[in-house]
């Protein structure tokens, strides 16, 4: 049919039709025109310093043609790239939370929706925008932040700030738990205070806001656990501020750190410009935020507060800027994050 037949149509439909006809070649066109510049910058970005082989990381590596990829209602081309060394093929996007996906162009949408998790939206209210179902956009989640996850540092710098936090253990999402009933919508612990069913939570922030927070076992915090935790970042160069928790001193000591320790009875809460008030306002806004999604599989916790930390960071500047960036930060990390391997993985303790 030609293009002039395919007019004349269109122009029999009565408005409403040609209202949603409009809206479905809007979204098509707008998702195709936000995601190429996307696709664009990650392969900058992964070739700035030559191409290297996905699989085996070798820099003897070739163009190998081109394959086609559905975006939209357009059919794109884009490179494909051959190791000479190992023999395997790859793309821009092998082993990122873009490959393999059949709907490259939904992303920006979805990371969007991610975003918006400050102001509510659940993945059933993301499923209804951009059309995906709410399943598939869950393990769209857990891929974005297996991805983030890695994001790290070097060192603080100046005052650090660090304190525990403590979830219930969880096992959300699964069938036949042994030892104990099945919680509802997070539950409670058994246990007065706190025990083996709490799961223990380091965070730790300097006043550049540099944070550190990682789930280090279960159970009360053990001075082991935060040398192996932490102690890369921390030097005789910075002053820790904690709360007077005997692990944390008895940490502080053998690491040769200045240390200021605050009682929890509240009496004395800053020491000129030592206090740990800025990490016990970041505990309160992470448990707030963690509340709506009425209890978490411990197994997926570090994705989540690897999300809050993104969050954070970029909470008064949640533009298109910032949703580009947060999908090609992601796609320059290497993620193995499937379906099954999600599904199946489990908590080590």
């Amino acid at each position: 049919m030609a293009l002039m037949d395919i007019i004349k149509e269109i122009q029999k439909l009565n408005t409403a039709d040609q209202l949603r006809m409009k809206e479905f070649f809007t979204k098509s066109l707008a998702s195709y025109t936000a995601s190429e510049p996307i696709f664009k910058e990650v392969s900058e970005q992964k070739h700035k310093d030559g191409y290297t082989c996905t699989h085996c990381h070798s820099h003897n590596v070739v163009r190998f043609g081109k394959y086609s990829v559905k975006v939209g209602m357009k059919t794109m081309e884009r490179q494909r790239y051959r190791c000479k060394d190992c023999r395997k093929t790859f793309t821009d996007v092998t082993n990122t939370l873009l490959g393999g996906s059949h709907l490259p162009h939904k992303w920006l949408d979805f990371i969007q929706c991610m975003l918006c998790m400050l102001e509510g939206n659940s993945l059933r209210k993301a499923s209804e925008l951009i059309e995906v179902h709410y399943v598939t956009l869950f393990y769209w989640r857990h891929k974005v932040l297996s991805a983030l996850k890695q994001m790290d540092f070097d060192q603080f710098s100046g005052i650090v700030e660090m304190d525990e936090t403590y979830f219930l253990y969880s096992e959300k999402g699964k069938r036949n738990i042994n030892g104990r009933k099945s919680r509802k919508r997070g539950g409670a612990s058994q246990f007065r205070g706190i025990s083996k069913e709490q799961v223990c939570v380091l965070i730790a922030r300097d006043r550049q806001k540099l944070t550190y927070s990682k789930v280090i076992g279960q159970g009360r915090i053990v001075k082991s656990r935060l040398e192996k935790a932490i102690g890369s970042k921390l030097s005789k160069t910075n002053g820790l501020c904690t709360d007077a928790w005997r692990a944390f001193k008895t940490y502080a000591k053998e690491k040769g750190l200045e240390h200021y320790p605050f009682k929890s009875d509240g009496k004395e809460r800053v020491k000129g410009l030592y206090h740990i008030q800025n990490v016990n306002n970041y505990h309160s806004r992470l448990k707030g935020w963690m509340d709506r999604f009425k209890g978490v599989a411990t197994k997926y916790l570090d994705h989540y507060l690897s999300w809050f930390q993104f969050l954070d960071v970029i909470r008064f500047r949640n533009d298109s800027t910032t949703v580009s960036k947060m999908v090609i930060d992601s796609c320059l990390f290497s993620t193995d994050a499937t379906y099954d391997s999600l599904r199946l993985s489990s908590y080590v303790r």
